[in-house]
């Protein structure tokens, strides 16, 4: 098996007296899809949040392609090639795509002090990049806004990539997406994870895991349950992890019945 490009080794993370991770180790691979499964309240924001340094680990240790490191900040993160795509996806619906896609790193010509913003490239290399991940625009200047969920997570998916992602982290991409665009959005990963990029995919949803999985790991209050590869495990499986099978058997019996 190849080297991972992150591995994260039994990582704690406690917030006072709460212990919001408490032992969870996650690796991710180059041109796989490593699905973190978990209810909601199971740890998956604060991991996801360590991971990409916006929260420093108690303890426990993580590695970039097997040597150790410790993130100040999520620059320093996305410095050393991992890119986080939250929920809310930090985007101005009014902007264009080609602003939203360049925020922060627009392009220039000219020289200091009279450099001025390389509009040309900007859109050119906008429309290529979402063409290359199956979206077709009107144009560059076309509103963020007008697009639909499916096709916004596709701008963020694509901005990342573009300023050289080797690990990208999607949070709940197809929580609030209708089923073609989820479609969409799932077919957008898969064309990241073929070009050896590394996908961390933050779900719920174990139907929208198994769609384009590689291996799955289980997070429970805190703590990982284990790992699972494509073909070894079935939704049923997952699903009664992900709920506590145990609990819920227990709670069957008492009640005398079938929940």
């Amino acid at each position: 098996m190849a080297m991972p490009i992150v591995e994260m080794r039994d990582i704690r993370k406690h917030f006072g007296h709460v212990i919001a991770l408490n032992g969870v180790s996650f690796d991710v691979r180059a041109g796989e899809c490593h699905c973190l499964l978990g209810d909601n309240g199971a740890g998956k924001s604060t991991f996801i949040k360590t991971m990409s340094g916006v929260h420093r680990p108690s303890s426990g240790e993580m590695l970039l392609e097997g040597t150790p490191v410790s993130f100040e900040s999520p620059r320093d993160a996305m410095a050393a090639g991992i890119a986080t795509v939250y929920q809310d996806l930090a985007m101005i619906p009014l902007m264009s795509v080609s602003r939203n896609f360049w925020m922060g790193r627009e392009p220039e010509k000219g020289v200091w002090p009279l450099r001025t913003l390389d509009l040309r490239k900007a859109d050119e290399v906008t429309m290529v990049e979402m063409r290359k991940m199956g979206i077709q625009l009107r144009g560059p200047d076309q509103a963020v806004g007008t697009l639909s969920g499916g096709e916004r997570q596709t701008v963020a998916i694509a901005r990342a990539v573009y300023f050289g992602a080797r690990v990208l982290i999607l949070d709940e991409p197809t929580s609030a997406l209708g089923v073609r665009q989820t479609a969409n959005v799932i077919g957008t990963i898969d064309r990241v994870r073929k070009q050896g990029i590394g996908v961390v995919f933050i779900t719920h949803n174990v139907r929208h895991a198994l769609a384009v999985g590689d291996r799955f790991t289980v997070l429970n209050r805190g703590q990982t349950l284990g790992t699972a590869v494509r073909g070894e495990v079935d939704a049923p499986t997952l699903q009664d992890m992900m709920a506590g099978g145990h609990e819920l058997a227990d709670l069957e019996t008492s009640l005398g019945g079938t929940i």
